[in-house]
């Protein structure tokens, strides 16, 4: 009679392992597409600043390229007439004109790779990163990814980037999508107050600035706003998954959790935050030299 007890209850154990397992699988199935939707979403936010971005670079391309083409039709005539001291200067516009296209060609063609960066899935290899020029490119982007979809909608952007900021070893795509989060949710909570403040009639202006400096072994990137701020209530909340001050639908909650993943876990660093309601919130990422 043990022994056939045994035996069931042994059954029975495989069977709920067996069970546990499956319902493990499927909760790990279920948070990477979550954590893929959020990527995506973020992807999403870059778009429109991608398009704003690029668009730049391209119509000096273009209009530099029409004027070479005249620069060209009168450096013939003048060789036809034989006034070659002219055609020399002719020439050396045409020289120039070639070097913006060959700048804004490169600029463009940084854009692309950046965007693609973004989307790729991490390599998961770490390497020298200016963050400086990180936090400036997604900044940029940021801003006139919400300005396309919100033409009202404007900001003022400091940067105090400290000088001769040595490189920090870092994989660039998910630090990027961390920047950008904290960009986007920063516009988000200005352009909230902003719209607050326009039945009252109160002089309001966002304000976004941007800080970075060294401070002993450590690189510190503070991201700061004027916005609406974050209740104290919940400031111990924000980073954890799924919650989100947002409304149903204009967030998935996974934002600044990931962010958090990204930073502790992915780099050995710390994020803070620091916010009073209704004047605004500052983030600060402490990321290791070595």
């Amino acid at each position: 009679l043990i022994a056939q007890q045994k035996m069931e209850l042994e059954q029975l154990v495989e069977e709920r392992t067996a069970e546990l397992t499956h319902s493990l699988a499927e909760l790990k199935q279920t948070q990477n597409q979550l954590i893929q939707s959020e990527k995506m979403a973020s992807l999403g936010e870059l778009t429109a600043g991608i398009a704003h971005e690029i668009q730049n670079p391209l119509n000096f391309v273009n209009n530099f390229s029409e004027v070479s083409i005249e620069l060209l039709d009168e450096l013939k005539e003048e060789l036809a007439k034989g006034d070659t001291e002219e055609a020399i200067a002719i020439a050396g516009d045409v020289s120039q004109n070639l070097e913006k296209i060959n700048h804004h060609g490169r600029r463009a063609d940084s854009i692309v790779k950046g965007m693609l960066q973004h989307s790729r899935a991490s390599s998961g290899q770490k390497e020298p990163t200016d963050i400086n020029a990180l936090a400036d490119e997604y900044l940029r982007l940021a801003y006139h990814g919400l300005r396309a979809k919100d033409k009202s909608f404007n900001a003022e952007l400091i940067t105090h980037f400290a000088q001769d900021l040595p490189k920090v070893n870092t994989i660039p795509q998910d630090l990027g999508r961390v920047l950008l989060n904290l960009f986007t949710n920063a516009f988000y909570a200005t352009q909230q107050k902003s719209l607050q403040l326009q039945s009252s009639g109160d002089v309001y202006k966002p304000v976004l600035t941007v800080t970075t400096m060294q401070i002993g072994n450590e690189i510190e990137i503070r991201v700061r706003d004027n916005g609406t701020g974050i209740p104290e209530e919940i400031q111990d909340k924000i980073l954890q998954p799924f919650f989100t001050t947002k409304p149903t639908g204009e967030g998935t909650g996974l934002g600044l959790s990931l962010s958090y993943d990204i930073v502790v876990k992915g780099h050995g660093g710390t994020i803070d935050i620091e916010s009073e309601e209704g004047e605004g919130s500052v983030f600060i990422i402490m990321l290791p030299l070595k």
